[in-house]
């Protein structure tokens, strides 16, 4: 049983339009308001260069951001994703 638990959340996880830091470019993030809203939480000053980013994940834009986005940053907004691509 544990198996297909785990099996059922590495699908949801990769499944397409599964909600990542990796490989959801941002533009497609915030179109999403539950994604949005966590996004912006954790990151109030980057609704201001979405023009910018838009295409980008969050993961390529960690680099540029002096230490705003850092890997633990990463880590709690993809842990937000999972709830809300698991429907919470």
């Amino acid at each position: 049983m544990t198996t297909k638990i785990i099996a059922g959340a590495v699908a949801l996880a990769t499944a397409p339009g599964a909600l990542s830091v990796d490989k959801t470019p941002i533009s497609d993030i915030i179109k999403n308001p539950k994604a949005k809203a966590a996004l912006e939480a954790a990151l109030p000053p980057i609704s201001q260069y979405y023009d910018q980013i838009g295409q980008m994940t969050l993961a390529q834009v960690a680099p540029m951001s002096q230490g705003a986005l850092d890997d633990a940053k990463l880590k709690e907004l993809q842990a937000k994703f999972d709830e809300i691509n698991a429907g919470k």
